[in-house]
């Protein structure tokens, strides 16, 4: 050990505790056969370092203390003055005055875990068939708004789903156009808009460019391909947010994961959005009025029982919309958005929501209308 450690007046030009600490730092752990050797090196070391500093630490007590010191420490290690010294400790980096948010600004999670200490908390939000509504705070609705409706509308994103009439005979709507709004950020995107139509799900944004744009957080923004023609992922990382949009027969369906801190940046004015609030209750319908189109209720419920085994509102809502539609590829529209629900929903123990008294009447119109004319015969024969 030096003989002088101890905590050296403040002193601007004098750098003997800079040699002071190389010096621990290079006989911090020495061990094996060379131990002997490389204390010497690291006397040596510490003898030029005092030396280099001679002229700024001339009167200073702490300076000379070290300099009699090395002197008592080589004589009692037979260590030569000439010889061999240890290799300069490397210095740390030097600190980035621009600091983590300007590194990573446009990495929402990690920006949100430097300045939280934790990870942030998501939230998810799906529109599928008819279109059923599943909102941020986990209600589930069948909706009618035909026209265009706002799923999302705050400072980051805009979507914006346009329904029409699935049949005549029938209050049922479906998504035929999706667009989706992500908004400028100054420090990393460009203002982006993706639409999707039937029979035309882009791979790209409206602009033919597949990310953010030339600014240095552009990479945070990005679009792929899952399945072509039916599914499409944009992931928005500076946001904390994925998308997902698919088409299944002849409607689109939108799920998102995003996170909460972004779900709740808006302001009254923005009051009308589908995933936070759910459908106005005059444009709800309840999914235990189903009007057949062609397709049974039992032989609906069979079609969705094969991609839904858990008779939830998933379930429900495919029945539903393969009754009143008569397309038995809604099933798929049922089927996918639980799909995105199993990766997007941070709690899986809240994946499957269950509404009784909610699914389509199970007996049939005929089937109905035959035990109707069975009691009449039997209460004629009766008398």
């Amino acid at each position: 050990m030096p003989y002088a450690l101890s905590r050296h007046p403040a002193c601007c030009q004098c750098k003997i505790l800079r040699c002071n600490a190389d010096y621990v730092a290079a006989t911090l752990n020495l061990r094996g056969s060379n131990k002997d050797a490389a204390y010497c090196n690291a006397l040596r070391s510490y003898s030029h370092c005092t030396r280099k500093t001679a002229r700024t630490c001339r009167g200073d007590l702490v300076y000379h203390s070290a300099v009699h010191g090395i002197e008592d420490l080589m004589i009692q290690h037979n260590c030569s003055k000439e010889g061999p010294t240890s290799p300069p400790r490397p210095r740390p980096p030097a600190p980035n005055h621009q600091g983590f948010e300007s590194l990573d600004i446009c990495n929402y999670e990690k920006s949100f875990l430097y300045k939280h200490g934790q990870s942030p908390t998501y939230q998810h939000c799906a529109a599928f068939g008819d279109p059923h509504v599943r909102t941020f705070q986990d209600e589930f609705h069948t909706c009618r708004v035909e026209g265009s409706w706002p799923l999302l509308d705050n400072n980051y994103l805009f979507v914006q789903a346009t329904s029409y009439l699935v049949a005549k005979s029938s209050n049922a709507t479906a998504t035929g156009k999706l667009t989706i709004i992500f908004k400028n950020m100054k420090e990393c995107i460009d203002q982006k808009v993706y639409q999707a139509e039937i029979d035309n799900l882009p791979a790209a944004f409206e602009d033919g460019s597949v990310n953010g744009g030339e600014r240095p957080g552009g990479s945070s923004l990005t679009i792929q391909e899952r399945a072509p023609g039916q599914h499409v992922e944009i992931r928005a990382a500076y946001i904390g947010t994925t998308i997902a949009v698919r088409q299944a027969g002849r409607q689109l369906s939108f799920s998102i994961r995003a996170a909460e801190e972004v779900t709740r940046s808006f302001t009254e004015e923005q009051d009308l959005q589908l995933c936070v609030g759910g459908c106005p209750p005059s444009q709800r319908i309840s999914r235990s009025e189903c009007r057949h189109t062609g397709i049974a209720t039992e032989t609906a419920r069979l079609l969705c029982k094969e991609k839904l085994p858990v008779e939830d509102v998933y379930f429900q809502s495919c029945v539903f919309d393969v009754v009143t539609s008569g397309d038995a590829n809604f099933t798929l529209a049922a089927h996918g958005a639980l799909e995105d629900a199993k990766m997007f929903h941070p709690d899986a123990e809240k994946l499957h929501i269950f509404q009784t008294g909610a699914g389509c009447c199970l007996i049939s119109l005929p089937f109905l209308l035959g035990i109707v004319t069975s009691n009449l015969l039997a209460i004629q024969l009766r008398f």
